[in-house]
């Protein structure tokens, strides 16, 4: 097995030469892959196991689309390199990869590190990703993958004292992470996935204290990026069912708030897959349309909707909560039942939804209580959902300890598979 140092060798062949004899040294088996596209000014000595006119060549036969539709030497290098990287990891002869890189080169490095399976060492040596004007670029990647970076501060061509000493750190780094690494398949217990934020968090932490006793509860922060993670890690296997308490994103992009970025397949991200799936409404009582000032600056959202007329929640300047109306309240309850129509084995899609309060803001004393709109949504969402689908209506709010046993009770169900006859019961 080999660990990949990937980079330019007509930019920074000093550098890479030093990480390929740290790893050897180490006792692993460097693969040193070339990216150069002809922009640098060295003419390397140091031979590459994989030139980078074999990865231009992969590039050109691997049938990817190019990012804006232009086949540029930078987006067909990225193909190329990615599907030499998943040849290797696929055929087991991948233990991690790292790349140190400019900006040009990170671009080309992370597209195969991000099509690598969580749990495979990614380390990338780049001053580049600290620029703010591609920090929306990058977190494309980062938001999705385990990606670890280490900031670089200067330029990396060239060979002087802080180079040598980046270059040595980063091949340490990479053999560190591939010495230790663990693999997720032989794991004690298995895992699953729950999305929540602050305001159902008592909810999830009683959510965790039932299921960890069978189960490892991994997390994701339901603000956008967390999001897209969920959807982007769920069809790799890793877990064993996915508990939605937050899929407030879906409600955002209809209505245009700020965590609706992830867009409209938010609730999709299952939907083909065979593992149970726990929908609660977590959210889908808000918009959120902070900063503040917007409110001031006649933004579009603010107009649109007449969100200064409404209930709002502050919890400080750039982060603010706007109640849903009626009218979107009905309107988001059947969308989100028509996306849960689409779930191939509904038997394991299990609907729980709280009749006091789908957040913290919008329980009974919150500022944003609003129990009309809540039975709107009950109302309108089970007009609209699949009689095969289960629905369980409890009577209290989404962070009490009797909605987190409905919950539970819900997802044993749902990991049967065996009660599909669908309807509406009553907990609690």
């Amino acid at each position: 097995m080999s660990i990949a140092i990937v980079g330019m060798l007509d930019e920074r062949e000093e550098a890479l030469g030093i990480i390929r004899d740290c790893i050897a040294q180490r006792g692993h088996k460097p693969l040193l892959m070339d990216i150069s596209v002809g922009t640098g000014a060295i003419v390397p000595s140091l031979q590459a196991d994989v030139r980078c006119d074999e990865l231009l060549e992969l590039g050109r036969k691997s049938g990817e689309p190019v990012p804006g539709g232009k086949s540029t030497v930078t987006s067909v290098m990225a193909q190329g390199l990615k599907a030499k990287i998943l040849e290797l990891q696929q055929s087991g002869e991948l233990q991690g990869i790292i790349a140190i890189t400019g900006m040009t080169g990170a671009l080309i490095s992370l597209t195969a590190m991000k099509a690598l399976p969580f749990g495979v060492p990614k380390l990338l040596v780049s001053g580049a990703t600290a620029q703010p004007a591609h920090a929306t670029q990058f977190a494309d990647y980062f938001a999705v993958r385990d990606i670890t970076v280490m900031n670089t501060v200067v330029d990396t061509v060239g060979m002087n004292a802080l180079v040598r000493t980046l270059a040595v750190n980063g091949a340490n780094a990479i053999s560190g992470m591939v010495e230790g690494t663990r693999d997720l398949r032989r794991e004690g217990r298995p895992s699953i996935a729950i999305t929540e934020f602050g305001f159902c968090e008592k909810g999830a932490h009683h959510i965790r204290a039932i299921l960890e006793k069978e189960y490892d509860l991994v997390s994701f922060h339901a603000t956008g990026l967390g999001d897209k993670a969920i959807m982007d890690l769920l069809p790799q296997g890793i877990f064993k069912a996915f508990v939605d308490l937050v899929p407030g994103a879906f409600s955002e992009h209809l209505l245009g708030g700020n965590r609706g970025f992830v867009g409209p397949n938010r609730l999709d991200a299952a939907s083909a897959l065979p593992l149970p799936y726990i929908f609660c409404p977590g959210g889908f009582d808000i918009i959120s349309c902070g900063p503040m000032e917007r409110r001031d600056r006649n933004d579009p959202l603010w107009t649109s909707r007449r969100l200064a007329e409404r209930k709002l929640f502050v919890q400080d300047p750039p982060r603010v909560q706007a109640r849903m109306n009626p009218e979107e309240t009905e309107y988001v309850a059947a969308a989100a039942a028509e996306r849960l129509n689409q779930y191939s084995v509904k038997a394991r899609v299990k609907a729980v939804i709280p009749r006091k309060g789908f957040s913290s803001i919008s329980m009974e004393g919150g500022p944003l209580h609003d129990p009309a709109a809540d039975r709107i949504f009950a109302a309108a969402f089970k007009e609209h959902l699949d009689r095969e689908i289960e629905i369980i209506e409890v009577d209290s709010d989404i962070n009490s300890p009797a909605f987190a046993e409905a919950v539970a009770g819900a997802l044993a169900r749902a990991m049967t598979g065996k009660t599909g006859k669908g309807g509406s019961s009553q907990h609690g």
